[in-house]
């Protein structure tokens, strides 16, 4: 730790990304291992479906570890290249995180316009607004302005037919994937006194803490089954579970408080807050994709779109950071 303490907030962060790819790097050793191991099924048809069940099992982590990869990358190359290239590359994973959303909402010819706007002007002014750290024009730019002016447009193009819903769709999808996404390289701008230009520490907790929680109750609810709270939506969200996720999301943000300004205390509240948000944020989001009669945003056979799933990845993400963002900035006055 004294070691750590002495090096420069570059190096400390540096170091912070080796760790970080040296794990994915043994997560991914030890896949590829067990991948040379599998053997090529039987005859016998209950052995054939327990292999064929494993096996998609497999190819769910594999699209995991791919989107763990993709998105720790994004972190790297953000943090290298600096706070602009980062606000950039998280404006492209909003861009391409909306874009798997609008595929599977239904959409009219009278929605094209509001389809541009929302693609097109929304999207990089809302980013554009974090890069200049105009933060109290970003947090109400899109739930006020954007809110009220796109309907406004829909309704000039003259088409009246499931107005409410198509609207709410796509002012959803906005709120979702462009407004909470955009909260993450704003965690990257947001300087705390004494804990200048050290961003990164706090986004990189965030992640850990949510991802933490999230991973925890859905294994938890797998391996200790009790009644579900929500079947038709989740089997997995049991109150037992959540809480022990929530509980495991804590645990996780008071043993990396050492990287942000928060003490322990502090670090508990904002960690439980971020977990609570995420995993309903995460429940929401699996609502929403029964309703479309689909289990993953872009998974290749259990989807229509073409896209690569990543919204299944940064749903948790989306809902946890600006609650994150803005209890922060309340409770320390920032």
């Amino acid at each position: 730790m004294d070691f750590l303490r002495n090096l420069s907030t570059t190096q400390q962060i540096g170091a912070l990304f080796v760790v970080l790819f040296g794990l994915l790097s043994l997560v991914t050793a030890y896949a590829f291992a067990q991948t040379l191991r599998e053997g090529n099924g039987t005859d016998d048809a209950a052995e054939q479906a327990r292999h064929e069940a494993h096996q998609q099992e497999w190819r769910r982590f594999w699209s995991l570890l791919k989107t763990s990869w993709f998105m720790a990358t994004i972190f790297w190359v953000g943090w290298a290249l600096g706070d602009t290239v980062a606000t950039l590359l998280f404006a492209l994973v909003a861009f391409v995180a909306l874009r798997e959303f609008i595929t599977l909402s239904p959409t009219r010819r009278g929605d094209h316009r509001s389809l541009v706007l929302a693609f097109f002007v929304v999207l990089p002014l809302q980013f554009l607004l974090v890069g200049l750290r105009k933060f109290d024009l970003f947090t109400v730019f899109i739930p006020v302005y954007v809110f009220l002016a796109l309907p406004a447009v829909s309704a000039l193009a003259n088409d009246p037919q499931r107005f409410l819903e198509r609207n709410a769709k796509l002012q959803w999808g906005i709120m979702v994937c462009v407004y909470g996404m955009s909260h993450v390289p704003a965690l990257l701008l947001l300087d705390f006194p004494g804990h200048e230009g050290r961003g990164a520490f706090l986004v990189f907790y965030l992640v850990v803490v949510v991802q933490a929680g999230v991973i925890a109750q859905h294994l938890l609810g797998q391996r200790f089954p009790h009644k579900p709270v929500a079947p038709q939506v989740s089997q997995s969200f049991q109150w037992l579970s959540w809480l022990a996720g929530i509980a495991a999301g804590g645990v996780a943000g008071v043993l990396l408080s050492f990287i942000t300004p928060f003490k322990l205390g502090q670090a508990l509240g904002m960690s439980l807050l971020a977990c609570v948000a995420g995993s309903l944020g995460h429940l929401v989001m699996k609502a929403i994709k029964r309703d479309r009669g689909i289990t993953s945003w872009g998974m290749q056979g259990q989807s229509v779109t073409g896209a690569g799933g990543l919204l299944d990845r940064v749903d948790a993400l989306c809902f946890a950071a600006p609650v994150f963002f803005h209890s922060a900035r309340w409770y320390f006055g920032l």
